[in-house]
């Protein structure tokens, strides 16, 4: 036989299953119930978050950095206000490795008590947020504890923790990490118990002797000679393995977004080429404290009430009824058991299965009011018009804050903000930005390069920018020459992508930027679904609508409903994209009043010029036809410019920083509105002079 055909036919028995010499299958192991219970045991929380930490948002380096970021300054922020701080953040990123930063986040706020500490850095589901129906930043007690479990299993460093809760009183220092196995912390410094220092002189030099991070000193805005002293605070510092990329989805990206929607907060920034970067606040007034709630009523499933019912201490239905639930009082708590047949006095403890049936269906067909909205903390349309100015160009602002309205018995708001105007993305990037950016990008191609990079830029401007710079769509970003990038730099600076530019949009939860999955998030795919052609911007269908805009919407509720643990999209339930459409036209009415009195001011202004083109040949050829001398031709000629201006009168408008006519406030925008730089009169230096 010849290798070849025996080779063939050893093939043929690759794809049998596994036979003995006889031929014969081998019988299988029999397995028993005994053997199966015998290797099934429980799975902690944080052994599953483990294994499955994309969940988490931590699916790739570049984005694990980030959320590592953002889970630090969410707890600090929301730590300060729940304070009455305000609050001033330091956030430092350092390079220690390929691929590997340290991520360090301090706030001024009130600090953790020691007892604490473990628990809330190394334990997941853990904190004070979960059980409670009022607006905050986190929910689950997961993020931070997250965020070191990933630096643990990727750099094997334990979290660092520094909490002071007075300048007189000792601080604690903590180094843990979390035991997977157990969802437990495990404290590596003191020998188990953590570290104290003292306070004052003696604390700094321990702080120095031992290489512990702690910024104890911060300047005084005007006051350069004067320094702050941190009188309380936290700092977490994680090594993890991560990836530095500036554009969008970066730190930088998200700093500044948090900055426009938390305009009372100062972010100090460090990055890791050492770049220092400060984000000062525009208003010291908080946020209004939201107020806890009671869960309502329309808000419960059937499960739920049944644990109510068995877990309350109360001795009547009537007292359960208006002690569990928000907004029944005694008269509602009636209603709702004569329509369930259920006697006022009855003790809930020995409600059945279908008496809770009938008492939900009653509690579902008993009108009963809406929740209150006091346990929601909007950011205002004032701060919200300050935030998109101070950290964004344009020269058109407005504002909306929809009333509240509720999903499920959660009361949720909706605030809408829009800026016009201003300089694209590409035309604020700098040289030295530019090259870091390229040398820095996966990107493939230099068109996927300046869509995946710069907000704004559609596949049109990516084409002129490319055109204008005489380059190829699919050359590679990284192996760009110099004299390639200044060619490139050049067209991105003088290539005007206003009329291509795609509207940016910029999404929040209870203040937080969401940065990734936009297309599954309920705000990006009500802002595609607005008909803004209506507005004065161009829309292709389903698309977003070009030009220099930028749209902000904020979704504040006591618990959104985020598509996942990673809090990246928010779930399109009925109510809430309602809210997202009443609020974007009220907005998009506002652009559209402020487009078309531009519109009329630059086409009377073009009008006059015309006019005035031809008036002093006008005057020039009726002073011949009644032969008149130079003194009545030129108060004719004067007459007719008079008669020009009145006929082109609305050349002359000019707003002011409310959108109001400064002469006349008969014609308005509306409340919530900042022009910064309207368009007044025509140039009229260029007037001609009358013909001689």
């Amino acid at each position: 036989m010849s290798p070849r055909a025996n080779s063939g036919k050893m093939g043929e028995h690759t794809n049998m299953p596994n036979v003995n010499e006889s031929g014969e299958q081998p019988k299988r192991r029999a397995v028993t119930a005994e053997s199966m219970a015998a290797k099934q045991r429980d799975i902690s929380v944080s052994e599953f978050f483990a294994k499955n930490r994309h969940l988490l948002g931590f699916d790739n380096p570049r984005k694990a950095l980030l959320t590592a970021v953002k889970e630090a300054v969410d707890n600090s922020l929301d730590a300060c206000e729940e304070a009455g701080i305000v609050p001033e953040i330091w956030v430092h990123i350092e390079a220690t490795g390929p691929n590997r930063y340290k991520v360090g986040v301090q706030d001024n706020g009130p600090g953790i008590v020691k007892k604490q500490i473990p628990l809330i850095f190394g334990k997941l589901l853990y904190g004070s947020k979960f059980h409670r129906l009022r607006m905050s930043r986190g929910q689950q007690g997961i993020g931070i504890s997250a965020a070191g479990m990933y630096g643990m299993l990727t750099t094997g460093k334990p979290v660092k923790i520094v909490s002071m809760t007075s300048p007189k009183k000792p601080a604690h220092y903590f180094e843990i990490q979390i035991d997977t196995r157990r969802n437990m912390p495990e404290i590596i410094n003191g020998k188990g118990d953590g570290e104290d220092f003292p306070a004052g002189e003696k604390g700094q030099k321990y702080i120095t002797d031992h290489g512990i991070e702690w910024v104890s000193h911060y300047p005084i805005p005007d006051e350069q000679s004067h320094h702050q002293e941190v009188r309380s605070g936290t700092r977490v510092t994680i090594e993890l393995e991560g990836r530095y990329q500036r554009g969008r989805g970066s730190v930088d990206e998200y700093l500044e977004q948090t900055a426009i929607a938390n305009p009372h907060v100062t972010i100090h920034y460090v990055d890791p080429d050492s770049g220092e970067h400060t984000y000062s606040r525009s208003t010291t007034q908080l946020p209004p404290e939201p107020v806890e709630i009671k869960p309502h009523p329309y808000g419960i499933e059937l499960g739920q009430l049944v644990t109510m019912l068995k877990d309350t201490s109360a001795h009547s239905m009537a007292q359960f009824l208006t002690t569990s639930f928000s907004r029944v009082s005694s008269g509602v708590a009636q209603k709702i058991c004569e329509a369930a047949k259920i006697g006022a006095r009855a003790n809930p403890k020995k409600i059945g299965r279908h008496e809770a049936d009938s008492l939900y269906k009653a509690i579902q067909g008993t009108k009963i009011s809406a929740p209150a909205s006091d346990c929601i903390s909007p950011i205002g349309e004032s701060l919200i018009l300050k935030g998109l100015h101070h950290q964004l160009p344009g020269e058109f602002f407005c504002a909306a804050t929809r009333p509240p309205a509720v999903y499920r018995g959660n009361p949720f708001l909706i605030e809408v903000g829009l800026a016009y105007g201003g300089a694209s993305s590409t035309q604020k990037v700098t040289l030295d930005a530019l090259t870091d950016l390229l040398s820095e990008s996966d990107a493939r191609s230099l068109k996927q390069f300046l869509l995946t990079t710069f907000d704004g830029v559609g596949a049109t401007g990516a084409d002129k920018i490319l055109s204008q710079a005489r380059m190829g769509t699919r050359q590679s970003p990284a192996k760009l020459k110099k004299e390639e990038i200044d060619q490139l730099f050049a067209a991105m600076k003088n290539v005007n992508l206003s009329e291509n530019q795609s509207m940016q949009v910029l999404r929040y939860a209870n203040r937080v930027p969401l940065q990734f999955q936009p297309a599954a998030c309920a705000i990006t795919q009500s802002v595609t679904g607005t008909n803004w052609r209506a507005y004065g911007l161009a829309q292709s269908r389903g698309q977003l609508p070009v030009g220099p805009v930028t749209i902000m919407v904020h979704v504040a509720s006591v618990w959104v409903p985020f598509t996942s643990e990673s809090k990246e999209a928010i779930a399109s339930y009925p109510e809430i994209t309602k809210e997202l459409r009443l609020g974007l036209q009220a907005v998009g009415r506002k652009l559209a009043v402020y487009l078309n009195r531009r519109k009329r001011v630059r086409q009377e202004g073009e009008r006059r010029e015309i006019f005035l083109r031809y008036l002093g040949e006008v005057a020039r050829a009726v002073a011949t036809i009644k032969d008149y001398g130079d003194r009545p031709r030129n108060d004719l000629y004067g007459r007719l410019v008079d008669v020009a201006k009145r006929k082109t009168a609305v050349a002359d408008t000019q707003l002011n920083d409310e959108g109001k006519q400064r002469e006349n406030a008969a014609e308005e925008f509306g409340e919530n509105v900042l022009i910064v730089n309207p368009e007044g009169n025509p140039d009229e230096t260029a007037q001609p002079e009358p013909t001689t």
